[in-house]
């Protein structure tokens, strides 16, 4: 019917050119003509079905792709009022079912379809939003094991995020405090469903941190409670995602039933199934804690008792000793055998002395043999002639070394060119550069000289001029 249409709205448009051969059209007239007869020969609204292609989007937001299938392309736009309600993100390739129209662009001279509603085939919007969300972060590595934070082992403070007036926050507080009634909560009201209520989650979760040394936070548990993927959705939105990724507290993602999984849930660093789930994963039971300090009390006591006991034999193996048993004997006993010690040292001592006197009697005894005092006798003639011979080596070194020292001494003298200024000479050096003056050109009128004199005397001049050569005059 819809061919049948525009063959019609043809026929038409020929039929009036063919009874006005003579009428000339500009390019204009023609498109509008043109899309005049495709809007009152097409349906106003239709649904196609094909692949994306060629997708852009432009600076202004506006979709511009194609639509194509095995046989043809049709050309498409959205504009960004419509763009911004698509759940899911265009892709080349992505089949979909494009709601609009086909209306003709005058200025271009071509028809094209215009979108206002794209929905994945045979997939929801929202599935595949979903998955395409989660592979990209995914890739990102916000999964990953690595990024995941620990539970304290016993929180006493924790942050909710939920709203105020879903079963959730009842459902985490019943299940919180049925097991660790020492807790402390603090509720953070934000919507969960609904238009930015994504948003309000994120800044909550980034509230909560901003406070966590303020209120002594150690986690927060994120969630709401089952609903529709729709009623879901928020925990679904990059924006939660990412805030809860950044979070520096530990998170707790408790959204839905059990059967539910959230992009939340994949980002967050533990997962409950259920609102009531995320109080026991967040905080021990008070009873089983008890009964496991009862236990290790129990094990200490009896630790404790054992070494008690051990130590108790020790002591009475130790009292069991003579030294307690008979201290004034074994004093005794020390005193016997320091006294035996001492008498063996004496004894030992004598025995030295004795040896030492005979070895000096025997010594003196050699002495008087060998006559010492004839070897004294001849060593100290000895010694006076050697004393001679080296007073007479000394005088005579002595006389060459200051013969050689005066004539080394007189030819530095003759070299000294200080010298010459006891004769009248003088040298002068510039103040400013403290350098010999050897010729009037290193001189300028103005300059300051030092002339030096013997005795080292000085004269301080300024230059006033500069004579010429008396060669060169």
């Amino acid at each position: 019917m819809k061919r049948g249409c525009t063959i019609v709205a043809l026929e038409c448009i020929i039929l009036t050119m063919a009874r006005n051969p003579l009428t000339i059209y500009s390019v204009s007239q023609i498109n509008a003509m043109v899309s005049s007869a495709v809007e009152q020969g097409l349906p106003p609204r239709m649904i196609v079905h094909g692949q994306i292609g060629d997708f852009k989007v432009h600076s202004s937001g506006h979709c511009y792709f194609s639509l194509k299938d095995q046989g043809s392309i049709l050309p498409c736009v959205m504009w960004a009022s419509k763009a911004k309600a698509i759940k899911f993100r265009p892709q080349n390739g992505i089949a979909v079912l494009a709601t609009g129209s086909v209306e003709v662009y005058v200025p271009g001279g071509k028809y094209q379809f215009y979108a206002e509603k794209l929905d994945p085939a045979g997939v929801g919007a929202l599935q595949l939003a979903f998955e395409q969300l989660k592979q990209k972060l995914q890739n990102e590595g916000l999964f990953e094991p690595a990024h995941k934070k620990s539970l304290p082992r016993f929180a006493m403070r924790m942050g909710i995020i939920t709203s105020a007036s879903g079963a959730a926050v009842e459902d985490i507080r019943d299940s919180i405090f049925k097991r660790w009634p020492c807790a402390k909560l603090f509720l953070f009201d934000v919507p969960v469903q609904g238009e930015g209520a994504a948003r309000k989650i994120a800044d909550a979760i980034r509230e909560a941190n901003r406070m966590r040394k303020q209120l002594g936070l150690e986690m927060l548990i994120v969630g709401r409670g089952g609903g529709s993927m729709e009623d879901l959705w928020a925990f679904n939105e990059e924006v939660v995602a990412r805030a809860i990724f950044n979070s520096e507290l530990p998170v707790i993602s408790a959204v839905g039933h059990e059967v539910d999984f959230t992009i939340a849930d994949f980002v967050a660093d533990v997962r409950a199934s259920t609102p009531t789930q995320a109080g026991v994963v967040a905080v021990p039971d008070v009873k089983e804690v008890l009964a496991g300090l009862h236990s290790a009390q129990k094990r200490l006591s009896g630790t404790v008792q054992g070494q008690l006991r051990h130590l108790k034999q020790q002591l009475q193996t130790i009292l069991a000793d003579a030294i307690f048993r008979q201290p004034q004997r074994v004093l005794e006993n020390n005193v016997q055998r320091l006294d035996e010690m001492i008498s063996g040292l004496k004894d030992a001592l004598r025995d030295k002395l004795d040896s030492a006197a005979r070895i000096i009697q025997h010594g003196e005894m050699a002495v008087v043999r060998i006559e010492p005092r004839r070897f004294l006798s001849a060593g100290q003639t000895r010694l006076v002639q050697l004393e001679s011979r080296a007073r007479r080596a000394f005088d005579k070194c002595h006389s060459e070394k200051l013969l050689q020292m005066t004539a080394v001494q007189n030819r530095l003298q003759a070299l000294n060119p200080k010298a010459v200024l006891e004769r009248g000479y003088s040298i002068t050096t510039s103040r400013r550069t403290g350098r010999v003056i050897t010729a009037a050109t290193e001189v300028k009128p103005g300059d300051t000289i030092i002339t030096e004199l013997a005795r080292q005397q000085q004269i301080e001049s300024v230059v006033e001029k500069i004579l010429p050569n008396k060669q060169d005059s």
